[in-house]
Parts: C-alpha cells; structure tokens; sequence
C-alpha cells in the first residue's frame, strides 16, 4: 500500500505536527513522510477530502456484534467495516454472544474472524462462565489469548467475594476487571429512570441509588484488593463524583460514558418510542451536565457508543418488554460535536487505549499508521440512510449532528465510507 493523504489538519496534541495542515505519506502501513507538498514520483495512491482531519485511530470500549449466535443483528464482517466508516481503528468486543465469550477457544474464534479487516478487533472475556455470576470464567487463558479485559455485559456482580476475588486475581497478570454497576434489587422491574418523567408516563423508575450504591461497593473492593477495575457506562453525577474521589485516593480506577447519555436526558422518552430504552437508563439534564464536565475535568476517561444491535421483534413491542439498546458507531463523532470542543472529543475517543493496554503511538514519522479521518465542520441530520449497520435501532435519527467521519487508514487499507 502507498498512500498520499493531501491537505490533512492533524490533531493529535502528542504529535510535532498537531494543528498542521500537511500531507502524509503512507508505505506498507508506516507513516513514511509528513509534510507541505510531498511530490508523487511513484504514483502513489492520493486521498483528498473536504476539509480534511485525521487523529490517531479511535478506539470504542463496548461494541456488542452479535456474532456469533445472534447473526440476524450484526456479524463481525459487517460490524467490522460499520465501525471503520465511522472513524474507529479498534473496538473492544462484548462477550454478550451465544455461545458467551468465555473462555480461550471463543477468544481465538472472533479474533480468526476479525483477520483482514481494517478495524482491529479486541475482545472482551465474560468475567464468570456463561455470564452467570457464580463461577469465575478462564481468565488467564482467555489474556493468553487476547482478550483485554473481563467483565460480564451489562450485569452486575451480586456477589461482592467473586468480585474481590476477580481484582485480586487477576494481578498477577496484570488484568483489566470491568464491572458494570447497578443493583438489581433496587432496579427491580424499573425500565426509565426515576423521577418525574417516569411518574408522568406511568413506567416503572429505576433510581440514580441502583447506580450509585454498587459503584461505591466496587470502589470499597477496589481500595481493599488494591486491583484495577473499569466501570463502564456511569450515569449519574454522584457516580462521577465518587469515581473522582477515588482517583484523589490513588485507586487504579478509570471509567466510561456513552454518547448517549451526554447528548439526551429521559425527556427522549415521551413519545414511548423504545430506541431510547437503554441500560444504564437515560437520565436527567443535571446528571447530563454532570457527565459532561466530568468528561472536561478528566474524571470520565473515555467516551464509548455502548454499540449494541437489536432485532426489530425485540424492539418494536410494548416498552416493558422492550430489549435495552441502542447502535452508535455511525453517529457517535457527530453527536459529539454537539456537546464537546474537537480536540476533547478526539482525546476520549483515543484515550481508551491506554486503559486497555493497546498501543497508542503519536501522529509522526515512522509510527504505525493507524488513523481516524474526518471534517469537524457542516451540519445534517442522521437519518436511516447514514445507518450501515443491519439492525436499525439508533437512539440518534432525527438528531442533527456536526460534522462527520470519513473513515480510516489501519492495518494497511484505507476504508472510507
């Protein structure tokens, strides 16, 4: 592969060339030359796009792509290339498949399948067997094999030992313990959140404490264990604000927010329409503003679409019996754009790496090419036609967005949308 990308703005504060408009020489996956003019005597391949940025690669914490056992949703191949037309070089892969991603040999199958595509898949390992809660899944095998963290999608860890032990653990091999939070007694048959929203629509509320109790219990276990642990999807001001007094401690603790949750609050909800049926539920403009300057004051490290497609026959139903879930990866950069400045919004969609161990190298000569390409400037409406993915259940239609994601250059290919 040679490649010229012509008249492109770099962003990348750790890169020499950040806020210069220049040209990028790519030779066989390496940024070869970086700068004004560069001549074509071999007759590379040139890429000149309107407007044109390019970041290092970004990086989503929690794709869910159903393959496999859940084809009918979304496959890896097609999962794969939705996320490189929306700007992301890796996803990290839910382990909320049938078979459950449990174990070394389910490891080694989604990532036989990931081969030869431009996006880099890294998968995640289900923290117990088949998901349960009750028995600790393999996971040194799995880490053997390449997974780069252990967490159970979507379900909190009941029994608080399994947890402790989890963080002890999984020292020993330096690994990432992902725990979702959120007390399913206290949620009980909730499906919104709680407060006047939920009382106006007659739906059952799920309060911000369901959140907020488990977060401080795991924050408890992570201070005795002295472990690593990544909560994802937090929700509500009192969780940042104990994330961040744990983070003043020293605990080895980072956390996510989903594009969702900063551009929309639970008023989404009174059309009852269920594509803003999600789990953590969408919350109140003050837990939104929360979010948003917890993402500003680096208390939130990074910014996931929380992807996760569903089938039309367990969405389009009665909003209690609705599946929770929404996709993202198509509108996640211009959403963005419409709550945050550019250079916070590239810095937490590639920050995540660093979290989970991937390589995170600075936009210079010589480095791997592994970019995002994208114009932060124009304004349009998503619609269904800009949704590539094959299930249709995006929380964003309607939104307008600015600006937008071209694609990506990784793994030697360039894929544009």
């Amino acid at each position: 592969m040679k490649l010229i990308i012509r008249s492109a703005k770099i962003i990348d504060p750790q890169s020499s060339f950040h806020n210069q408009t220049v040209d990028i020489l790519i030779v066989d996956g390496l940024i070869e030359k970086i700068g004004a003019s560069l001549p074509n005597p071999d007759q590379a391949e040139e890429l000149k796009l309107d407007n044109l940025h390019v970041s290092q690669g970004w990086f989503d914490s929690s794709v869910s792509l159903g393959e496999p056992g859940f084809e009918d949703r979304e496959t890896i191949a097609n999962g794969l290339l939705v996320a490189a037309k929306s700007g992301f070089t890796g996803i990290g892969l839910q382990p909320n498949s049938f078979p459950i991603i449990d174990n070394q040999s389910q490891i080694n199958f989604v990532k036989t399948k990931a081969i030869g595509h431009a996006t880099t898949l890294f998968p995640i390992g289900a923290l117990t067997k088949n998901a349960e809660g009750k028995d600790m899944a393999e996971l040194f095998d799995m880490k053997q094999a390449g997974a780069i963290a252990f967490g159970d999608y979507n379900k909190s860890f009941e029994n608080a030992n399994l947890l402790k032990i989890a963080l002890q653990y999984t020292q020993d091999f330096n690994g990432l313990v992902i725990a979702y939070s959120q007390d399913s007694n206290i949620k009980g048959q909730g499906v919104v959140n709680e407060g006047v929203v939920s009382t106006r629509l007659g739906l059952k509320g799920i309060p911000n404490l369901a959140e907020e109790l488990q977060v401080a219990r795991n924050l408890f276990l992570l201070e005795y264990t002295d472990g690593k642990l990544h909560i994802p999807t937090v929700s509500t001001a009192k969780s940042v604000a104990l994330i961040k007094e744990a983070k003043a401690k020293g605990l080895n603790v980072s956390c996510s927010v989903t594009v969702h949750h900063l551009t929309m609050t639970d008023e989404k909800l009174d059309s009852f329409d269920t594509r803003y049926k999600v789990t953590p539920p969408l919350r109140t403009e003050e837990d939104r503003q929360a979010l948003l300057a917890g993402i500003l004051d680096n208390t939130i490290d990074m910014i996931t679409t929380d992807h996760n497609p569903m089938d039309i026959e367990h969405k389009k139903m009665e909003f209690d019996m609705a599946k929770n879930g929404t996709i993202g990866l198509e509108s996640a950069f211009g959403a963005l754009m419409n709550v945050l400045p550019l250079e916070k919004v590239i810095e937490k969609l590639t920050s995540g790496k660093t979290v989970f161990g991937i390589e995170n190298l600075p936009l210079n000569e010589g480095a791997i090419a592994n970019l995002s390409l994208f114009n932060p400037e124009g304004v349009s409406t998503f619609t269904k036609a800009a949704i590539l993915s094959k299930s249709k259940n995006s929380a964003f239609l309607g939104m307008e967005t600015k600006g937008k994601a071209y694609g990506i250059v990784n793994q030697g290919q360039l894929i544009v949308a």
